[in-house]
């Protein structure tokens, strides 16, 4: 199908086909050929409002009109105290130190609440910047989901399905399927510090879909890997344009395998990005005073507001999913000294990304997600700490198609187990996909003879919370 020897360098030194892909393209387009030649035995069926865009990455018309054109997500990764930051309940506050009904000592938080906003909401004393905003929150407060295993969460969070061996594509990558992205010089779906562990890069990827469509990985100075040309551009670009030749040549013959366009597309995309994303990542371009208000410093204390200005830059220049992640709530021990560093990290931050979006008028059309993959207990784990919790959480969204002030669902009277308005992790997922302009009951694709989607068999869209 391919021949050995395709062509020469400037030295006059042959080079196989093998070698012009590894440094063509920075070699993004070599990484993505294995995935992509090996599913031509699959069908895309896509549906759509509107005719089918040229190209794989192009935009495409959504099932019908959108609310919002991108999405924020801020994860905080390992399960954030609930009932320390973002949900009063009065009952556990009074009866602490005492048998909850489940079992277990109830722990009231040491935290300090109080109401803010017209629409007196409780936030705690951690989150001082956030709580500013509360007006322009949409709180879902009875979330459960499947697993109380981080890994399984984690990956159930991103891609529907809570098991590693049952591998599936991403939030962002199913987004990129359905609606292409706005900039075709950029990555539409870009994850920065992802976790390494808890399914590492089963969180971004594209699984059976199409590689072109899996989360382009960062982190929060901007280092993108394999990024850097190997060789001078000239020679880089010669190299590309004689691939691509022989692809779009390959692709005109009868058997071609279908991916080639997304081949193709695959290198352009990684050529253009070496020009556009060093650039497009460097946050010293921006005033003194946005970085101040983000709370930009060196170091690790640094990295969430390095992060979450890097997400507004991203969204400006159109990509369509970017995800930011703070680590280490998991807190079985040193809850306290734990939620004192973690908030400090991720407030002020959180605070000035909205504040940024709302003073450019990006959000009215960029929605943001809050939250972590569960919660913890109303109950203590040893002398300063909680176990997790599944059956009932918040997370908050703000921006583009959802109520402002406003909270659905509940939990009981301590903070355990949804009552009220009960959302799964799936109903998440079509929720915002519909947000997205997106039927998630439409949005699939066939492989291995059976149709998938991101809430698989499941899944409600709460339009409750829709604007």
């Amino acid at each position: 199908m391919f021949s050995s020897q395709i062509g020469s360098n400037e030295l006059g030194a042959a080079f196989s086909r093998r070698q012009a892909l590894k440094s063509a393209g920075t070699g993004f387009g070599y990484l993505a050929l294995a995935n992509l030649l090996g599913q031509n035995a699959s069908q895309v069926r896509a549906e759509s409002a509107g005719p089918a865009a040229p190209g794989p990455l192009a935009l495409k018309a959504p099932h019908f009109p959108a609310k919002a054109k991108r999405i924020i997500f801020l994860f905080m990764q390992g399960a954030i105290s609930q009932m320390d930051t973002w949900e009063y309940k009065a009952k556990l506050q009074a009866e602490d130190g005492k048998v909850g009904p489940g079992g277990g000592t109830l722990t009231a938080s040491k935290f300090k609440f109080a109401q803010h906003g017209q629409t007196g909401t409780w936030v705690s004393d951690l989150y001082p910047h956030t709580a500013k905003h509360v007006d322009k929150l949409c709180f879902i407060r009875g979330l459960h989901t499947d697993t109380p295993a981080h890994p399984q969460a984690v990956i159930q969070l991103h891609t529907g399905a809570a098991l590693a061996s049952l591998t599936r594509p991403s939030m962002g990558a199913w987004l990129m399927y359905g609606l292409g992205t706005e900039n075709q010089d950029l990555p539409g779906y870009v994850t920065i510090n992802p976790p390494p562990n808890f399914g590492g890069a089963i969180n971004y990827g594209s699984a059976f879909l199409p590689a072109h469509f899996q989360g382009t990985k960062i982190n929060d100075t901007g280092y993108v890997p394999n990024l850097k040309a190997q060789t001078v551009s000239t020679l880089q670009r010669k190299q590309l344009d004689l691939v691509q030749s022989m692809n779009r040549d390959l692709s005109s013959k009868s058997g071609a395998p279908d991916e080639l366009d997304g081949i193709i597309q695959s290198y352009e995309l990684a050529f253009k990005m070496q020009g556009k994303v060093p650039e497009l990542l460097d946050i010293s371009k921006e005033p003194q005073s946005i970085q101040d208000s983000y709370g930009v410093k060196p170091g690790p204390a640094g990295s969430f507001a390095r992060q979450c200005l890097m997400a507004r830059r991203l969204s400006e220049a159109g990509v369509r999913f970017v995800e930011i992640c703070h680590p280490g709530w998991d807190q079985h021990n040193n809850l306290h000294q734990g939620l004192i560093r973690n908030s400090a990290a991720t407030d002020q931050p959180t605070a000035a990304l909205l504040a940024d979006l709302e003073q450019r008028g990006m959000l009215e059309d960029t929605l943001v997600l809050f939250g972590s993959e569960f919660g913890r207990l109303p109950t203590a784990q040893g002398p300063d700490g909680r176990d997790h919790n599944i059956t009932g959480y918040p997370m908050w969204l703000a921006g583009a198609g959802v109520k402002k002030g406003f909270s659905y669902g509940n939990t009981d009277e301590y903070g355990t187990t949804a009552v009220e308005g009960r959302m799964h992790t799936t109903d998440l997922h079509a929720t915002l996909l519909a947000l997205m302009g997106l039927d998630h009951e439409k949005m699939t694709y066939r492989y291995a003879g059976r149709d998938f989607r991101l809430t698989d068999v499941a899944g409600q869209v709460v339009k409750e919370i829709f604007a």
